[in-house]
């Protein structure tokens, strides 16, 4: 089917319409006309909206749904079903699943589950064999069979010899290591941020400094070794610190944070909802400025959503007991924008150099790979927003702006009705 965006003003700063209202016109997937007025034939399906805006499609580096093994948190149908109507139009998906995908097979079964899909589905594999972070996965295999990046998820690599071996093995292919930054040592029952509120409220806590140890100790190891390392999800101020220094030195890095941290602060924790019961903890006001900072001068590669669906059973409980994790793919936009401004949470959405995905910019002969979006709505996240399983959300009840229209991908087009 032909698709005709009547109206859109185009958000893409790689091309000539960057800014510019437009009709565009789609054919058989490809962008084949883009003109400031077109008119609408028979066949065509014509898309209007208050405040049409479009974009590169988006991309969140980081989510989980469960399937398998945990299919009463999310499946990856209804999953990619939220990504594509919150906006995305790719998320990698993270390693927590059961059993792990450490081995092609995996990989593979994992693809074929989110075939003919308007969102592409682009599996992380485990760096070490079960995640168990003793002996390297068949790293090269997963790779060849479509794994995007090897991580071990929300589990820092202990054995630095280990990080080591993996950043000098995964030059040969091009791999890309992800290290979740958090020393356990220093915490070894911490949950919430080792602050005043922590204190207040009689919670183990978790000092930065066991995030700036790990990411301390990784980005030696990476001047040393060479290769290609992300730090998924940095949470203070010292990490982005760290960070933009390493970038300076010219070493192959890239993080990213969540959309959690950008938005909240540790003080939420005083009503003991297990819903802010996240891994990174929430952080200080300082924190957030300096990842506000490190997004707008380009410290901070990318946003995630952190997606991670939990079940009922496992968060409506005592807060020592609940597991960590909020779902965030539909509020993750909406928050984004309340932290920065337009073009840079688009930048921050669209980022996908780091992990070799090739993109289409939005312009004639070009793949439509786009995301519909009104900027300027400004809504109040509910419950009934929610279309994840799960409803563990920490962002409920926040005022958000901006929404997902929906998606345009894959010669498929999903759209809010």
């Amino acid at each position: 089917m032909n698709i005709l965006l009547k109206s859109a003003t185009i958000v893409d700063s790689e091309s000539k319409y960057h800014l510019k209202k437009c009709d565009i016109l789609i054919e058989k997937g490809i962008i084949s006309k883009i003109a400031s007025s077109i008119a609408a034939q028979k066949n065509m399906q014509v898309i209007k909206r208050p405040n049409l805006h479009i974009s590169r499609g988006w991309f969140d580096s980081g989510v989980s749904f469960g399937e398998p093994g945990f299919e009463e948190r999310e499946n990856i149908e209804n999953g990619l079903k939220t990504a594509a109507l919150s906006g995305f139009t790719a998320v990698a998906l993270n390693t927590n699943t059961h059993p792990v995908p450490d081995n092609k097979g995996a990989i593979r079964y994992l693809k074929t589950l989110a075939n003919n899909q308007g969102v592409t589905l682009l599996p992380n594999g485990c760096l070490t064999q079960m995640a168990k972070g003793e002996d390297l996965a068949e790293l090269f295999d997963m790779q060849g069979e479509g794994a995007l990046s090897f991580y071990d998820y929300k589990k820092p690599i202990a054995n630095p010899n280990l990080l080591k071996i993996a950043l000098q093995y995964t030059q040969s292919f091009n791999g890309l290591v992800q290290s979740y930054p958090c020393e356990k040592a220093i915490a070894p029952n911490g949950m919430v941020n080792e602050h005043l509120s922590a204190t207040q409220l009689g919670l183990k806590g978790i000092p930065t400094l066991a995030e700036s140890l790990q990411v301390a100790r990784d980005l030696y190891i990476l001047e040393y070794t060479g290769g290609r390392l992300h730090i998924p999800t940095i949470s203070t101020l010292e990490s982005v610190g760290l960070i933009k220094q390493a970038k300076k030195k010219g070493l192959k890095v890239s993080c990213s944070v969540s959309i959690n941290n950008l938005s909240l602060t540790d003080s939420v924790l005083e009503s003991f909802n297990t819903n802010y019961k996240l891994m990174p903890p929430l952080r200080t006001p300082q924190d957030i400025k300096a990842l506000k900072k490190g997004l707008t001068d380009g410290t901070i590669d990318m946003v995630t959503s952190d997606h991670n669906p939990i079940d009922i059973e496992n968060k409506k409980i005592e807060f020592d007991h609940a597991k960590y994790g909020s779902i965030g793919l539909e509020s993750c936009f909406g928050a984004l924008q309340k932290a920065t401004d337009l073009e840079t949470a688009i930048q921050a959405l669209t980022q996908q150099s780091v992990f070799k995905i090739p993109q289409s910019s939005i312009a004639q002969g070009q793949k439509a790979n786009i995301t519909l979006f009104d900027p300027s709505l400004q809504w109040l996240f509910k419950k009934e927003h929610i279309i994840s399983t799960s409803k563990n959300a920490a962002l409920l009840e926040q005022p958000l702006l901006g929404k997902a229209y929906g998606i345009i991908n894959n010669s498929q087009v999903v759209l809010h009705e």
